[in-house]
């Protein structure tokens, strides 16, 4: 078998079977969006009280520019510790919440790609039929529910795993950020570009591995500390297939965000024409839900064919039993 088959026809089940069960595909757009609005609340809330603990206008603030608007603004809660306990507390109630909910929508998500993938048959060896593809449907309000249920506790337990992960690399970029003081120079600038690089690459593993151990969670009904072992292994046996499914998720995901950059400066345009500005709204509505679409399918494209790969492509769950 050549290196990138199994991968590659994994990648097209993914896509067949998340075409099939569209329903979950929107379920995360609208999961999402509800995530991203809790977390709006208290930001808005917290840029609210920096402008007024600050002093200053919000066009005077960010009129001096990032280097000085951000040690401006961390001097003003700093300042004032009793808003700035208030503004942690409001971020951690929100994130708390609606990473719970997520998790409760993950697991009904997981759980019915899972019951499509398993029962689904070859539908991605040709010839391509609609009507094969369509009966790998399995949403149903009833499974997403009772797979949420059934995952939620482990997921909920998984995610504070998370949260320390990413507190582990927010205090390490923070502590090398703060050490050399503001940047006052081009190699500062540089330095600092390559710490939120580094982040950023961090993050994205930890939420790679995230979503593998999610996936052994959910094929072999394990608990957490099991479902880590048997990821890790899933991780050691197969790393190209990984990695390759991987790259061409990420590859796919950063076309369609520079897509979207571009669509949005374009809009942007049209919205200074008089009268035809009017439409540049529910065109940047549409072009918002579009890219909230696009990538929610191709995540869940690559959940499925990471579930294929885990479970060796035959049927059989890679944890043995």
């Amino acid at each position: 078998m050549a290196l990138t088959a199994s991968p590659k026809l994994a990648l097209k089940r993914g896509a067949l079977l998340t075409a099939a069960n569209w329903q979950v595909v929107v379920l995360q757009f609208v999961a999402d969006a509800v995530f991203t609005a809790l977390m709006a609340v208290p930001v808005v809330g917290g840029a609210a009280l920096v402008v007024l603990t600050s002093g200053l206008a919000p066009r005077e603030l960010f009129a001096q520019g990032l280097r000085r608007a951000v040690p401006a603004v961390a001097a003003a809660l700093l300042a004032h510790p009793v808003a700035l306990a208030a503004f942690l507390v409001a971020v951690g109630v929100a994130l708390l919440g609606g990473s719970l909910f997520l998790a409760f929508v993950k697991g009904g998500t997981i759980a019915v790609l899972q019951a499509s993938e398993t029962s689904a048959g070859p539908v991605e060896h040709p010839p391509l039929r609609v009507s094969a593809v369509r009966k790998a449907g399995r949403f149903r309000l009833e499974t997403a529910t009772a797979g949420a249920q059934r995952l939620f506790g482990r997921f909920a337990r998984l995610g504070i795993g998370l949260f320390a992960a990413y507190a582990g690399i927010g205090g390490v970029a923070l502590t090398a950020v703060v050490t050399r003081g503001t940047p006052e120079s081009a190699w500062d600038a540089a330095r600092i570009a390559a710490v939120t690089l580094i982040v950023i690459a961090a993050v994205t593993i930890v939420n790679l591995l995230y979503l593998l151990v999610q996936i052994a969670i959910a094929v072999d009904d394990c608990d957490v500390a099991t479902a880590v072992v048997r990821a890790a292994g899933f991780v050691a046996r197969q790393p190209l297939p990984i990695g390759f499914v991987f790259v061409v998720v990420s590859t796919l995901i950063a076309l369609g965000t520079a897509a979207s950059f571009l669509a949005t400066a374009a809009l942007g345009l049209i919205a200074f024409v008089p009268f035809v500005g009017l439409a540049a709204l529910p065109l940047q509505i549409g072009a918002w839900m579009v890219r909230g679409l696009l990538f929610q399918f191709l995540g869940l494209t690559a959940l499925v064919a990471y579930v294929r790969l885990y479970r060796g492509g035959d049927g059989v769950t890679a944890g043995g039993g």
